[in-house]
């Protein structure tokens, strides 16, 4: 298994401002959904910043992303961990597989990869 990338989730109630704001640091738009948005660099792209109003089909928003290339594999290894998942292995509309786990820190984290 590897990671492809790690990305901060951001929670925000002000989409269009923080896109502008980390603009200025360098990041554009890349995917926006309406409730979610993901930054990046252009010359960099997996230098990435998620911001996300809510989770349209999870329970709870994340705290980060981790793009696997196996997120089946990573799933088996949580679950056998006894770590805490708090949204199931799923197929999204979007085009990602993905669930949420919390960390020993209580931090939740979205565990993906595209399809």
């Amino acid at each position: 298994m590897s990671v492809r990338r790690v990305v901060p989730d951001v929670g925000s109630g002000a989409m269009e401002e923080s896109r502008d704001f980390y603009g200025l640091l360098g990041l554009a738009e890349v995917m926006n959904l309406g409730w979610v948005m993901t930054l990046a660099s252009p010359t960099n792209p997996t230098a990435q910043v998620i911001l996300m109003s809510h989770d349209e089909t999870a329970p709870v928003q994340p705290d980060m992303s981790v793009e696997v290339d196996d997120v089946d594999a990573v799933y088996a290894a949580v679950l056998e961990s006894g770590a805490e998942i708090v949204h199931p292995l799923r197929d999204e509309e979007w085009g990602v597989r993905r669930f949420f786990a919390v960390d020993p820190n209580g931090r939740v984290v979205n565990v993906l990869s595209h399809r």
